[in-house]
C-alpha cells in the first residue's frame, strides 16, 4: 500500500494558467520566421495570391516591390473593369503591405486608370 506521500509525489503538479502575455506571445518558431524575410519573388507571389482573394479577380503585374522595416510593400496591377477594346479597360494599382514571411497585413487601391494610359513625369 502507498503512503500518502508517496501518492503526492506521483500526482503531477498543477500547472498554472499561462498569463494572456504568454498565449500572445509567438513561439519559438514564429519568431524565428519573423526575423528571416522570405525571398523576394516568393513576397511577389504571396502579394498577387492573397490580394486575388480578397478582390476576387486576378492580377496582372507586380509593378513595385521593396523590403521595409516590417517586411515588404508591393504595387499590384489589377484590371477593375474589362472593356473592349482592351485599351480601354480601367486598370487598378493597389498597395500590398507583407509580413516579413508574406502575410497580408493591408492593402489599399492608390490609383485608378485606363490600360492606355501612360504614366507622366513628375506623378
Amino acid at each position: 500500500m502507498t503512503s500518502d506521500r508517496e501518492r503526492e509525489k506521483a500526482r503531477p503538479s498543477p500547472r498554472k494558467a499561462p498569463s494572456e502575455r504568454e498565449r500572445n506571445a509567438p513561439s519559438e518558431r514564429e519568431s524565428q520566421a519573423l526575423t528571416e524575410r522570405v525571398p523576394a519573388v516568393e513576397a511577389m507571389r504571396s502579394a498577387a495570391g492573397q490580394l486575388a482573394e480578397l478582390l476576387g479577380r486576378v492580377p496582372q503585374s507586380v509593378s513595385a516591390l521593396r523590403p521595409t522595416d516590417d517586411g515588404w510593400e508591393a504595387e499590384v496591377e489589377v484590371v477593375e473593369l474589362e472593356r473592349v477594346p482592351d485599351t480601354s479597360s480601367v486598370m487598378a494599382s493597389y498597395k500590398v503591405v507583407l509580413d516579413p514571411v508574406g502575410r497580408l497585413m493591408a492593402y489599399e487601391r492608390v490609383r485608378r486608370y485606363t490600360r492606355a494610359q501612360v504614366d507622366r513625369e513628375g506623378r
